[in-house]
This record gives C-alpha cells, sequence and structure tokens, in this order.
C-alpha cells in the first residue's frame, strides 16, 4: 500500500480510506450495524479517526492451521492430527460453482466495490431501519476474511476468541482498515482464495477443502451447484444450519442460496429450480483427527512421535514454540516405522496375550546401529474408553515420553553386568562359587570412592530359582541358567560403579527418571525400566558395541501457504559402548541362553538369535529381550498397576501356574521377530570362542532347563545395608538394594506408585 507522498500528505488512497473508514463507522454507530445498542459500543465516533491512525500499517497474516499427516518409513499413511482440520487449496481446485455460491450469499457486489460497499451499508441501515432491529450486516466478504484472521491467531485461546469476535466500533475500525490493506495487496481471486481456506463450515471442518471431504466425501473442486450452495450457507451459522443435525434447515438455507445465484445471474433460475428439488446427498466422512485413528494399531507410536515434537529443542527452544509449530500443523511427518515389523508385533501380541486378560503386553523392535524405531505396540489399544481396556499409557516408553513408570527388568539386565565385567578384563570363563542362597558379599565399592556394606547383624541374602541351581558355574553356563548367585558375585567383584556406567553408555535409565542407586542388587534387575530402553539397549551388543540414541522422525516437511520447507529433526548419536570383543562374547553368551538355555522357546526359525530371559520376583514381570545382527527387540508382560502376580493366571486362553520369561515373553518375541524378518538378509555374529572354566563331565543335579526360568528374587528397592565412605569420608544416603532372603509372602511390600508400577515385591 502507498506511503505518505514526499510532501508529508496522505496519498489519495489513503486520504479516501480514510475518510470513508470515519463515515463508515459514524454511520455503523448511528444504525447499529451488526452491533449492540450505541451506548455499549465501547467508543465513541469522535476518536475513530484518531483509532483509525494508531493502527500499524501492515496486518500480519498468520500461517493457516492445517492437518499434519504421519507416515510410516515406506510413506503409507499412519494417522492425521490436527488442532483444525484444514487442507489449504489454490482457487483453480475449488468448484466455480462454490466461488460463485460463496459471493452471491455473502458479497454479492464483490467485484464491484472496494474494501468496503457503500451501496451495502445503504441497504443494510435501510432494512435495519424498517425492521427495528440488526437483521443485516453490511460487511464485504474482505472484512469477512479479516476478521477470519484475527480469530485463527486467536487459536484455542477463549480470550484472545472474544477479542477478536467482539462487536465494539474499535474491532470494525481495526477490521476496515486492513480490509483496505488487503484489497490493494492481493486483489479479489486472492481474497476469495484466503477466504474459502480460512472460514470454518462446522463440524470441525476449516476451508472448502475438509468441508467438502467432511460433508460430501469429495474433494472441492468437484462439487456441482446444490453441494456448493449448501456449504455456501453454512458459513453465516454452523450450528444453525447444521445439515447433520438439521437436514430441514440446511436445505432451507441452501435453496437461499440457490435462489440468490440466480437472481444475481450465476445460474439460470430453471438451474436454481432444479436443484432446489435435489435431495442434500450427504456422503458424510467422520473427522479423523489424533492417534486414535492410527492403522496397524499404532496409536502409541503415533502418540510417541508427538511426545518427540513436543519434547526435542530441535523443533523449537521452548516447549510452547515447538506447540505453535504442532498445532499450526501442516506437517509431513516420515517416521522410522517398519510397516511389516509393527504387523508382526500386533499379530503376535494379539494371538499370545488378549486385550481382556488381567495383564497387558508391550513390545518394541528397533534398528541396531541406526537407533531407529521400527515397531511399538501393546495388547491395550489407544483410547480413552477404560470399559474396553483401552489406554492413553503407552507401556513402551519412559514416563516423561508418555509412559508409565517402568517395570523391573529382571534378569535381562545381567548381560550389562556381564558387558562391564568383560571390559574390565574379566576373562569369559571366569568361575564363581555360585550356592543356592548367600549372603551379598559386602563390602562392595561403588561411585566416588564409596562402598556399600550389608548389614552384619541382619545380612540381606539371596538365593537362585531352584535348590538344584548350585556351582561352582563359568560365565557361559550361569548366563544360560540365569544364576543369580554367579551375578552377585561378579558385581561384588568388579564394583558397582563399572556396571552403572555401562548402563549409562547403553542408554539404560530408570524409566522415571531418577539415577541409578549404588547398590549390588542392579545385578537382578530391580530398578524399573521401559522394553524401549532394553530393546535399544541389547542394539548395543547386536551392533558390536556402538549404542545409538532412539530416533521415531525420519523428515519433517511443512506446508506454509504454498510453500513447503524441510524442518531439522532429531538426529541419531552414536558412540562406543564397549569394545568389539565384548560385545562379540556377550553375543556368544546370549546365543547360549536360546539355542540351550531359559530362552529356548525363543529362538527363532532360520537365523541366528541372542536373547535373556527375565522374571521378577513374585512375578509382577515377565521379559524376554533379544536381537539378530538386523534388528533387536523387547517384550513385556505384566500388570501396569503393579498388583496381579503372574501366578495361576490365564494369559491368551493359556493357563499358567507360574510365568515365565522363556514361557510367554519369549514366544511372543520369537512369533514377532520372525514376521519381521522375514524376506530379510540372514546376518550372521561374529562369536568368540569362549573356553570351559569348569569340567563339564561333573553332575551338578540341575536337570534338563525345559520348562523351567529364573526367578530374580530381588524386586523393591529397601535393602538392609547401605553406603558408607566416599572422597569425603562420610557416609552415603544412597537408595538402598534389595536382599532376597525368604521372608513369608506379604510381610512386606514394595512402594505402589498409584497405578504405575510398583517398586519391587516381597523382600524375599
Amino acid at each position: 500500500m502507498p506511503n505518505k507522498r514526499s510532501g508529508g500528505g496522505l496519498s489519495p488512497t489513503q486520504q479516501a480510506a480514510k475518510f470513508l473508514g470515519v463515515s463508515v463507522l459514524a454511520g455503523a454507530v448511528l444504525a447499529g450495524i451488526a452491533l449492540p445498542a450505541v451506548g455499549a459500543l465501547g467508543l465513541a465516533a469522535k476518536g475513530s479517526v484518531e483509532s483509525f491512525d494508531e493502527l500499524p500499517a501492515n496486518m500480519k497474516t498468520p500461517p493457516l492451521s492445517q492437518r499434519t499427516t504421519i507416515l510410516d518409513a515406506d510413506g503409507g499413511q499412519i494417522a492425521t492430527v490436527y488442532s483444525r482440520d484444514r487442507t489449504v487449496v489454490p482457487l483453480k481446485d475449488v468448484s466455480p460453482y462454490m466461488q460463485k455460491a460463496i459471493v452471491a450469499i455473502e458479497d454479492s457486489r464483490f467485484y464491484q466495490h472496494g474494501a468496503v460497499d457503500l451501496k451495502g451499508v445503504l441497504r443494510a441501515l435501510n432494512k435495519n431501519a424498517r425492521s427495528g432491529e440488526v437483521a443485516q450486516g453490511a460487511s464485504t466478504l474482505t472484512q469477512q476474511y479479516v476478521k477470519n484472521v484475527f480469530v485463527e491467531e486467536a487459536g484455542d485461546d477463549p480470550t484472545k476468541v472474544a477479542q477478536a469476535t467482539q462487536q465494539t466500533i474499535g474491532r470494525k475500525i481495526r477490521e476496515l482498515k486492513y480490509a483496505i490493506q488487503v484489497e490493494e495487496e492481493l486483489g479479489k481471486k486472492k481474497i476469495l482464495e484466503n477466504y474459502l481456506n480460512i472460514t470454518f463450515f462446522g463440524q470441525q471442518a476449516y476451508g472448502v477443502e475438509a468441508a467438502a471431504q467432511r460433508y460430501f466425501s469429495k474433494s472441492a473442486k468437484d462439487l456441482n451447484v446444490q453441494e456448493a450452495a449448501l456449504l455456501a450457507g453454512i458459513v453465516q451459522s454452523p450450528s444453525r444450519y447444521d445439515p447433520v443435525n438439521d437436514e430441514a434447515e440446511a436445505t432451507k438455507r441452501r435453496n437461499i442460496v440457490l435462489r440468490r445465484m440466480a437472481e444475481v445471474g450465476d445460474i439460470s433460475r430453471a438451474q436454481a429450480a432444479e436443484a432446489m428439488q435435489a435431495p442434500l446427498g450427504l456422503k458424510v466422512s467422520k473427522p479423523k483427527n489424533g492417534c486414535i485413528t492410527a492403522t496397524k494399531g499404532a496409536g502409541f507410536f503415533c502418540d510417541y512421535v508427538r511426545e518427540v515434537f513436543l519434547n526435542d529443542p530441535v523443533f523449537g527452544k521452548t516447549k510452547e514454540k515447538r506447540a505453535k509449530v504442532w498445532n499450526q500443523g501442516g506437517l509431513t511427518i516420515r517416521t522410522t516405522m517398519d510397516p511389516q515389523a509393527q504387523d508382526s508385533a500386533q499379530a503376535s501380541i494379539k494371538d499370545h496375550v488378549y486385550q481382556s486378560d488381567d495383564v497387558a503386553t508391550a513390545a518394541t523392535l528397533v534398528q541396531p546401529g541406526t537407533g531407529k524405531i521400527l515397531a511399538m505396540g501393546q495388547s491395550r489399544p489407544y483410547g480413552v474408553d477404560t470399559k474396553k481396556g483401552e489406554t492413553t499409557l503407552n507401556l513402551s516408553v519412559d514416563g516423561d515420553m508418555g509412559g508409565g513408570m517402568g517395570y523391573q527388568p529382571g534378569s535381562t539386565f545381567k548381560p550389562i553386568v556381564a558387558a562391564a565385567a568383560l571390559e574390565d578384563g574379566m576373562p569369559a570363563n571366569k568361575v564363581y562359587s555360585s550356592p543356592y542362597q548367600m549372603a551379598y558379599p559386602s563390602p562392595v565399592s561403588a561411585c566416588d570412592g564409596k562402598r556399600w556394606v550389608n548389614d552384619r547383624d541382619n545380612p540381606a541374602k539371596l538365593e537362585n530359582e531352584n535348590e538344584s541351581e548350585v556351582g561352582p558355574y563359568d560365565m557361559k553356563e550361569a548366563t544360560a541358567k540365569s544364576v543369580n548367585t554367579y551375578y552377585v558375585q561378579m558385581i561384588s567383584d568388579i564394583g558397582i560403579c563399572p556396571v552403572t556406567t555401562m548402563a549409562k553408555k547403553m542408554g539404560v535409565v530408570r524409566a522415571d527418571g531418577d539415577k541409578m542407586p549404588q547398590v549390588p542388587s542392579i545385578a537382578l534387575g530391580t530398578q524399573e525400566m521401559s522394553p524401549l530402553t532394553m530393546a535399544n539397549a541389547y542394539a548395543t551388543f547386536a551392533s558390536r558395541g556402538m549404542y545409538c540414541t532412539p530416533v521415531a522422525i525420519e523428515s519433517v516437511t511443512q506446508r506454509v501457504g504454498d510453500q513447503k520447507k524441510s524442518l531439522q529433526v532429531p538426529k541419531s548419536t552414536c558412540s562406543r559402548a564397549m569394545s568389539e570383543k565384548t560385545a562379540d562374547t556377550v553375543n556368544t553368551l546370549l546365543r547360549g541362553v536360546v539355542e540351550d538355555g531359559t530362552g529356548k522357546k525363543a529362538g527363532l526359525d532360520s537365523r541366528p538369535s541372542a536373547g535373556k530371559t527375565g522374571t521378577t520376583d513374585e512375578r509382577y514381570a515377565a521379559w524376554f529381550v533379544g536381537y539378530t545382527p538386523n534388528m533387536a527387540g523387547a517384550v513385556w508382560v505384566g500388570d501396569p498397576a503393579h498388583k496381579r502376580k503372574m501366578t495361576n493366571i490365564t494369559i491368551g486362553g493359556r493357563s499358567y501356574g507360574k510365568v515365565f520369561g522363556g514361557e510367554v515373553p519369549g514366544p511372543i518375541w520369537g512369533d514377532m521377530m520372525n514376521g519381521a524378518l522375514q524376506g530379510k538378509p540372514v546376518e550372521q555374529f561374529n562369536t568368540v570362542h569362549i573356553p570351559d572354566g569348569i569340567d563339564r563331565d561333573r553332575g551338578d543335579g540341575n536337570g534338563d532347563d525345559e520348562g523351567r526360568d529364573e526367578g530374580d528374587n530381588g524386586g523393591g528397592n529397601g535393602f538392609i545395608g547401605g553406603l558408607v565412605g566416599g572422597n569425603n569420608g562420610g557416609g552415603g544416603d544412597a537408595p538402598f538394594p534389595t536382599p532376597s532372603f525368604s521372608i513369608p509372602e506379604g510381610f512386606f511390600r514394595g512402594q505402589d506408585n498409584g497405578g504405575g508400577n510398583g517398586n519391587g515385591g516381597r523382600f524375599g
């Protein structure tokens, strides 16, 4: 718009605009056009000129919020999410009937007048005077567009929306000045295009394309005359003329539009009469918004993507800025989700654990060496109907990403202890006495020069699952049979700090964000963790010691107006957590678990695999975490509320006296991996030769492992004993570990986190 002339006065356009604006506003005051009584206007006509001058010269037009589409790795649609369901389209993709209908009913002189229609003002003045009430407004289509811009800018803030729509002279002044600017800068065709894209058509549909899809399940370019007239009629009052809820009222309004189109010569009277006789022809598509609409059971993966976007600074420095970008929408987010892997995960879950079971399962798959999350599913579907067993709690992830407080991983933590020991120089055939029951060795070194010391008067003890499990054992056999006393002797030997350091390098953290305690019982998996954490940790073994942070988003493009731009996305960062030799040794150990140990039922059909079972004390949780060289996955089964023990229980239609990690989670993992890897290359592990540490010909009385598993006998955070010493010579007050001596069931109970996975079972 032209600025002041060189002589300092207003340009002719500005003088005309100023005069016109003041005149019209004065008329509005006198006639009360679409405004309350004069006494309530909130701004006298006398101040109109000054207010007009004080307004900023340019209107800031916010980008229109649009739907966001979330895609899988192959480009298939997972879900659409939006704060406002809108798809912006150019005017050429809008039916000519729709263009004519909206102009005819909202502003028939749109192409003849400027920002303000003086004839329209006079007509409204006359009609309102004769009726004695506000029967007709005088806002042009351009002014309506400007008002909609203010509403769009207000977003979902009710106070700002009220300010943007309040019936005051002050708002009319602002609306008028910006309408003049818009007319000069955009031109009629662009104003019409913008208006059709911004306007609300009811039923959660913003813009003509979303409206055409909502009411007729077709594109805006394909609307016929009667369909276009219906949509144009809705704009004046989307609730009153809602064709879904009041067909008769909507039909009357449609016919008014058709009659008006004939009056202004857009269609013939015969066309109008024929169209008026036609049924509404609705073919309603229900609003499809949010992760609840996700395909392939990927609602939780979709929700995780949303959490990543709202929490990662790469999408904005503050949470408010990230939320603004998300709500603005217009995003196309291609994710790492592999549709084959996701289908396989959901199919396996459905086969083994029913939605109605007392317990649930969650499974996650990741790609070693990249951190890409390939699949994420659970037996309780995504939704808000708790009576149907639905939930929005993502059982696969940490609390700060939409999950719960995690679950004790049990013996699936033991390979991390083994990795720390091997990295510390321990030979892979190390032998420990590994008795059936023993007191925790004491003292045990911890970080910062501190030591954990067992209680001398009432020492904490632990035991193996079966009395037949009596050492000595070497590392290979102890890992295959998941011998508790072996691994506690191991952590007592190398110290606690190397284990917590190794866990940190592998991305292993508590699901609630708390620090890992410096206690020897962590060797038995007493700290609550999520399936995603465990799957990605084991991917470190599969990638020969390289840990990669998990990622769910491959790329993001954003559409703003007619332009598309690529946004930065979080990248996986990879670092070496252990040497290749250490990783290869752990791979060799964990192959023994699925070949001739507690995880035999999880073995894959035609490719090498490795993994570890885990069953927590009192069977509140059971796990299988395993991998091939090109895929890693974790399966957890348990009660998210940490109340139902998995004894004498029916899961997936089968009865179990006791649930073991190799018996329920193991087969889920096996079926999931078989399907996910079908057609993928068969890759081999790099293994090492581990010489026997003891004479294998001895009779150890252990019998056959088939049908049994380990119990970790170490749930909870309470412990007799604690940290002492340290660099400053003072005592420690770190959390205490959990003993594993037997006390009658129910004598002590772990902390209950209010439905979010209590901190432990018995002290037994």
